[in-house]
């Protein structure tokens, strides 16, 4: 694997968003801005959630839709939007849950892509608050050992002015679409790559960009993934949920499919196995880039950090000009492993990602927020303090 050199000029540079992440603990406390959606009994701020002096109060009901929006745009595999959103009475915090009737019983029986995606919310959420609402949030992750589903809570504090670094992630939120379509063979600048690899550690993840041999045999792992998955019903009929024809709230459209290469092994998921031919075909670049995000412990909290550290790093690319496309084939496998070079010591690969230069792609589906936000129950209280709690999917 290679390492890449210094931080590209007019790309975010590291400490974007300032962050403080306790070695070993689930609770995380980012200094940013916010925003939200009203409920009933929220207390109305002023205008953009400006604070009288020592003062902390909610967000409007627009703000808060606006933050949402900006979360909910986050990715997720086959664009399954696993997540659910609680407000606060107060409109002072927002709570981020996990939908298990979104959750892939094929593709990720263990809810670790539910956790990734939902990280990826959760970033998208704190970078809106920072710049939208103008915001300090404090973030928790797991704060309810009761409340498995709970993923994360986040706290709007006092007056947070954001960055130019802060301003351009925000503004790639809704300009970041997975891109399936062939890129060119112009190399990404290493100073891109620095500023990318610098995105995942202000996460606590890692990125490696892969030298050509390593990136040739992470993609020959996720063709031989590939082919073992096509073999099988479920995942074929599981697919065919998510993906192809006309979607206009989730899964993935024709639209976004992409199409197949000639000859070789394409690199971009097979969505439509059943069809009797794809919707076109299309010369790939010859050596495609390839990046491994990984991080350094398994399990819920960290699956949680890897989502975050992917949207980061995403936007990051974003805001750079580079498209990027997610390969998870061979992580969705008891194979993952093979995907961790071992020249890196102990890591647990998260997520492949292919990257280069391409012509934008339309975006796929959201659903609005009303589909994603939970009314409280009467009476709700806050949940209790993180006592690193193991939540798990059902």
């Amino acid at each position: 694997m290679r390492s890449a050199g210094g931080v590209q000029p007019g790309c975010p540079p590291p400490g974007a968003v300032r962050s403080l992440v306790p070695s070993g603990q689930d609770q995380w406390l980012y200094w940013s801005s916010g925003a939200g959606v009203r409920l009933p009994g929220m207390r109305q701020a002023g205008p953009r959630g400006s604070l009288r002096s020592g003062e902390t109060a909610g967000l409007s009901h627009r703000m808060i839709e606006q933050l949402l929006q900006a979360a909910a745009a986050a990715p997720s595999m086959h664009n399954t939007q696993p997540w659910r959103f609680r407000v606060g009475p107060a409109g002072d915090v927002i709570e981020l849950r996990a939908d298990p009737a979104r959750q892939l019983p094929y593709g990720d029986p263990g809810g670790r892509a539910v956790h990734i995606a939902c990280g990826a919310a959760l970033l998208n959420l704190r970078v809106a608050a920072g710049v939208a609402a103008g915001r300090q949030t404090v973030v928790r992750l797991l704060p309810d050992p009761g409340t498995p589903l709970l993923l994360a809570t986040v706290r709007f504090g006092g007056p947070h002015k954001a960055g130019e670094t802060e301003r351009k992630l925000y503004a790639a939120i809704e300009r970041r679409h997975t891109n399936r379509q062939p890129f060119s063979d112009q190399p990404v600048p290493p100073g891109v790559l620095a500023s990318m690899t610098e995105a995942a550690t202000l996460e606590g993840a890692i990125l490696h960009v892969l030298d050509r041999e390593e990136a040739v045999r992470v993609l020959h792992l996720a063709a031989d993934a590939e082919r073992a998955q096509l073999a099988d019903p479920a995942y074929r009929a599981e697919l065919a949920r998510w993906a192809g024809g006309q979607r206009d709230r989730d899964g993935i459209p024709d639209t976004a499919l992409g199409p197949r290469a000639l000859g070789r092994a394409t690199p971009v998921r097979h969505f439509t196995p059943g069809r009797p031919y794809p919707a076109g075909y299309a010369r790939f670049e010859a050596h495609p880039q390839v990046a491994v995000l990984s991080v350094r412990s398994g399990g819920t909290v960290a699956w949680l950090r890897a989502g975050q550290a992917l949207e980061r790093v995403l936007l990051t690319a974003t805001a750079c000009g580079i498209a990027t496309c997610p390969l998870t084939q061979p992580l969705e496998t008891a194979d993952a492993w093979l995907v961790r070079d071992p020249r890196c010591g102990t890591e647990y690969p998260q997520m492949i990602l292919r990257l280069g230069y391409a012509d934008p792609v339309p975006p796929a589906p959201r659903r609005p927020v009303s589909d994603v936000l939970d009314q409280p129950d009467p009476g709700d209280d806050l949940p209790p303090g993180n006592q690193n709690p193991q939540p798990h999917l059902p």
